[in-house]
């Protein structure tokens, strides 16, 4: 393996540039402070938290959003007429059909 940093040799018969170039870029994230790292849903997670006891204190504080009426005097008039039922006749039933005579089981003997 050749070392990135060596520049490559040259070609004597030509302008002078090489005929590969090879770009090596090397990316070395900075060291890491230490700790950190878990902590976003924790966060995350007292967050929702603290959401959502201000909104149960909000409605707790404004009564729950329900309030008593001002006069409970209603006076109401309500006068409907009772419905009648027309007058029908009698509804004629079917007649029953004969049955076969059948003599009860009776136990074996023995």
């Amino acid at each position: 393996m050749t070392d990135p940093n060596v520049p490559p040799p040259r070609d004597p018969g030509s302008d002078g540039r090489p005929e590969v170039v090879h770009h090596t870029t090397i990316n070395n994230p900075p060291p890491s402070s230490g700790g950190g790292g878990g902590g976003g849903w924790l966060a995350f997670l007292i967050g929702g938290i603290v959401v959502v006891l201000i909104i149960v204190a909000v409605v707790l504080f404004n009564g729950g959003g329900m309030t008593a009426p001002d006069e409970t005097n209603v006076d109401l008039n309500v006068d409907v007429p009772a419905p009648s039922m027309p007058d029908l006749p009698e509804p004629k039933l079917p007649d029953a059909p004969e049955l076969p005579t059948v003599e009860p089981p009776t136990a074996p003997k023995g």
